[in-house]
């Protein structure tokens, strides 16, 4: 299936993006990849992930030495269990609609006496503390269902904010997110695009993040690939933890809503 209409043929190639019929073999291949995530679904190497980010929720860090174990994610200090299924949500502590990521800064800040810049550190780099706690905090959710809420205020603005962002065409390719996530059948570099307008393919994506990627040999949280999808649109990169990012989340996680949550998933 075509990807992208006629007049943006020059622009989406130059994107790395599939057109037309799938590549010579691309059927195939999809199904080679799938044997592979099959293979390693006994054997997830985010499995790995999830056992640091135990540690260091219960490894007393900081000027304050302590743990995250009394961290509030939304249902009460040290509740993991279905926490990560209903972010991003509203803090009343913080006054703002918080993401994992951000939620885990506030806690590393205020039980450890980290600083900011301390407790994001390296955030980008394969393997980091960030995305080792994701990991564990998201695998704690496993078989709840995702029930973002936005029923506050703040939460209803944010999913407005993150829905524009979604539909918002810009940069030199003048693209969206929904240029590639609003239609069936779209594919970029042999991999199947979920359609963010149909629930049931919201969930089928977004019940498996955070993911280990196969392609980059480490685990990617949500947040970064949402930063990622857009420097591949060559939008300006938005900064981590930014609102923006956290309203297109907001968007994102509740059209899944009602997804039973399966992470850490595997992913191209």
């Amino acid at each position: 299936m075509q990807i992208i209409c006629r007049g943006l043929v020059a622009a989406v190639a130059s994107a790395g993006l599939m057109l037309g019929p799938a590549a010579r073999g691309g059927d195939e291949a999809m199904g080679e990849i799938q044997k592979y995530r099959e293979m390693l679904q006994d054997g997830n190497p985010a499995e790995l992930m999830e056992l640091k980010g135990e540690e260091l929720w219960t490894a007393p860090r900081g000027p304050k030495q302590a743990t995250l174990e009394r961290c509030d994610l939304g249902l009460g200090p040290g509740k993991l269990e279905g926490a990560y299924a209903q972010l991003p949500r509203y803090f009343a502590d913080t006054g703002m609609v918080q993401d994992v990521e951000s939620r885990l800064v506030t806690c590393m800040m205020t039980l450890q006496g980290l600083t900011r810049q301390e407790a994001i550190r390296d955030w980008y780099k394969p393997r980091s503390d960030l995305e080792a706690l994701v990991t564990f905090v998201a695998a704690a959710s496993k078989g709840h269902r995702i029930d973002v809420p936005a029923a506050h205020p703040k939460e209803a603005e944010a999913y407005k904010i993150g829905e524009e962002l979604f539909y918002r065409r810009s940069g030199p390719l003048d693209f969206s997110c929904a240029t590639c996530h609003s239609l069936e059948g779209r594919r970029i570099r042999l991999q199947d695009l979920p359609n963010f307008q149909t629930p049931a393919s919201a969930r089928a994506s977004l019940v498996t993040w955070p993911a280990y990627r196969v392609s980059q040999s480490t685990v990617w949280t949500m947040e970064r690939r949402l930063i990622d999808c857009l420097r591949q649109m060559r939008w300006p990169e938005p900064d981590y933890l930014s609102e923006a990012m956290i309203a297109l989340q907001v968007y994102l996680q509740k059209s899944a809503n009602g997804g039973v949550m399966e992470a850490p998933g595997i992913k191209r």
